[in-house]
């Protein structure tokens, strides 16, 4: 089980699920209304994610998350579960309220990651379609991305 320091607290606590860093575009708004946020820097777990904004939002506070980069777009609510500052940002850690959406953030951020792959093997002049990148990115990556 990993770990993390509650800096607002000073302790150790477990950490249910491996986190990763996802190259995954977000677009997220408050449930019921308001301006979108723009949030960058997303880490994925089964559980849920997080990502920085420059807005805080309270804990409790239900947001929609997209994807739109994937077909077909995922889309989720999510409610906020810790909310810290970070500079001038905060970093904003969601859980989703769907128990399939765990899932399914999962599958698009391996979908986007096989697309990152293929588009930096095209940079090295190694054109692959969809299916071959896709069978060298589960043969050499998958194992990174443990189920839950």
């Amino acid at each position: 089980m990993m770990t993390e320091t509650r800096p607002d607290a000073g302790y150790v606590v477990p950490r249910r699920f491996i986190r990763h860093t996802a190259d995954v575009p977000l677009e997220v708004e408050r449930t019921g209304g308001g301006a979108g946020l723009k949030p960058s820097a997303t880490n994925v777990s089964f559980g849920g994610l997080s990502f920085v904004s420059d807005e805080e939002l309270p804990m409790g506070t239900e947001i929609r998350v997209r994807i739109t980069q994937v077909d077909p777009p995922f889309d989720a609510e999510a409610r906020v579960v810790w909310c810290k500052a970070e500079g001038d940002a905060f970093c904003i850690g969601v859980q989703f309220l769907g128990k399939e959406d765990a899932f399914r953030i999962r599958m698009v951020e391996q979908v986007c990651a096989i697309d990152q792959y293929r588009r930096e093997s095209a940079e090295q002049g190694r054109e692959l379609t969809p299916e071959e990148a896709a069978t060298e990115w589960i043969t050499r990556f998958a194992d990174r991305f443990p189920s839950s």
